[in-house]
């Protein structure tokens, strides 16, 4: 992998920030949908908006934004073990915190900028670090 420039670093971050929004406005939705339609608790909303969230992030930062051909098991691997490390320690403090009284989506909100952040160096310094730009787009050839 070649060394990225100070631009092609900042667009990464542009797309990976894109993507996350789009990510979390999926579970923002699902959160609401399953929290105020089904009238389940937080953590049970929580933990399945989440998942929605989880599975349309890696696919699309790892098409777009990080541009690997890593092993998709091996990367899906790698995130599920991030995932078991944050899964059940946000989904304890958010539970804690929405029951000493804090707001169900200033809690939401607050685990999703958490989430943000750690996920994307987990992407950019772990999974990703030796396979991005690896991906070659398909050129089409016209005559």
């Amino acid at each position: 992998m070649a060394k990225m420039s100070g631009r092609e670093n900042v667009l990464q971050f542009l797309k990976f920030t894109a993507f996350s929004i789009s990510a979390g406005l999926v579970q923002v939705l699902t959160f609401t949908l399953f929290e105020q339609l089904f009238k389940l608790p937080y953590w049970p909303s929580y933990l399945t908006a989440l998942i929605a969230s989880v599975v349309f992030n890696f696919t699309v930062n790892r098409r777009f934004t990080f541009k690997s051909t890593n092993n998709i098991p091996k990367a899906m691997m790698q995130l599920a073990i991030y995932y078991l490390i944050f899964t059940p320690l946000s989904t304890w403090w958010g539970d804690a915190l929405v029951s000493i009284g804090w707001n169900d989506y200033l809690v939401l909100g607050g685990t999703m900028v958490i989430n943000f952040i750690t996920e994307f160096l987990v992407n950019r310094l772990v999974i990703y670090r030796n396979s991005m730009n690896t991906r070659v787009e398909a050129v089409a050839h016209t005559r």
